[in-house]
């Protein structure tokens, strides 16, 4: 009897925990569109979604960047344009050259279309300076 009293409730607490987990990794506000007959106005608030998750491809020749919100989930093409902004974890503006595969970022995108516009990226780590040193040796024969 104990057995199956904790079995439920580790299967409640894995079911809470996949719930939370989902909502946080993806925030959604809603498109309003309201019309006024006697004025003849119409009021439109654009849609932003938020997803957490990583990188996965970036080229930076190409319009898109390719980004998973879970491990097991398949990654999907986020689209950007010159007005998006990719910005470190304590705010500041970098370049795009910054970003990488498998860093963690939070994207703030509204569907257009078929397609995921990017407004902005977050990246979660740091922007690390990435140096390269190229050394050569020669070695001549007497």
């Amino acid at each position: 009897m104990k057995q199956t009293r904790l079995v439920k409730m580790l299967a409640v607490g894995a079911a809470f925990a996949t719930a939370v987990a989902t909502t946080l990794a993806q925030e959604t506000t809603t498109t309003t569109t309201t019309a006024d007959p006697a004025t003849g106005t119409t009021t439109t608030q654009a849609t932003t979604t938020t997803s957490a998750g990583t990188i996965v491809r970036y080229t930076p020749d190409s319009d898109y960047f390719m980004f998973r919100t879970e491990p097991s989930a398949a990654p999907v093409r986020y689209y950007y344009t010159h007005d998006t902004t990719v910005v470190d974890p304590e705010g500041h503006t970098v370049a795009w050259s910054a970003v990488r595969p498998d860093m963690p970022a939070t994207v703030y995108y509204a569907k257009v279309g078929d397609r995921m516009v990017v407004r902005r990226v977050v990246l979660k780590q740091p922007v690390g300076v990435i140096k390269h040193e190229e050394t050569t040796t020669t070695t001549t024969k007497p």
